[in-house]
């Protein structure tokens, strides 16, 4: 595996070595130790998944503590621009965003550390995205930011978005008091 640091503390994009020949591909997509050597730690209790059709747009959401989650995603099937927002209030790049492109073809992985919003764009249609979490969902304990606030200056790259009703209300960064 790789490791990829960004700007954002805590953010690490992970490139798995892949094994490919004529029957198709293998790849490592979770090794606790080497997670660990790159200073990525937690205790996994729930895997995710959804399918969603290009130009979906899902978040962005978080858990509030004590529920909070930090989430190793990836796509098994199709692409996906993934976003996150650093919600640490004494962090140096509050209000900043992340945006990785996911591809089941590249088999890469993101880590988003407790602390952040967390959202997608399906690139494809089929799109079927994987998250692996610390903590279990705890719908008392959601919380979430407007995808399309102007202060976070997100290029979600689609045109229309299809959007849940209960994502087109969520508070902007300006009215948002951050629990982490």
């Amino acid at each position: 595996m790789e490791f990829k640091y960004f700007d954002i503390a805590g953010t690490v994009e992970i490139l798995p070595r892949v094994f490919g020949d004529i029957r198709g591909a293998f790849f490592e997509s979770f090794s606790e130790r080497r997670l660990a050597e790159a200073g990525i730690s937690g205790e996994w209790v729930q895997d995710n998944q959804s399918r969603s059709d290009r130009g979906v747009v899902r978040g962005l959401h978080f858990q509030k503590p004590p529920f909070a989650q930090a989430k190793l995603v990836r796509v098994a099937a199709g692409r996906a621009l993934d976003v996150i927002v650093d919600i640490r209030r004494d962090s140096p790049t509050y209000g900043q965003h992340l945006s990785v492109e996911l591809d089941s073809e590249r088999f890469n992985m993101l880590y988003v550390p407790v602390g952040f919003a967390h959202g997608f764009t399906a690139l494809e249609d089929n799109t079927l995205f994987l998250y692996k979490c610390t903590n279990y969902y705890a719908p008392e304990s959601e919380g979430g930011l407007l995808w399309n606030d102007p202060a976070l200056g997100i290029d979600w790259g689609v045109q229309n978005p299809t959007i849940s009703a209960k994502d087109q209300v969520l508070p902007t960064l300006a009215g948002f008091n951050s629990p982490f």
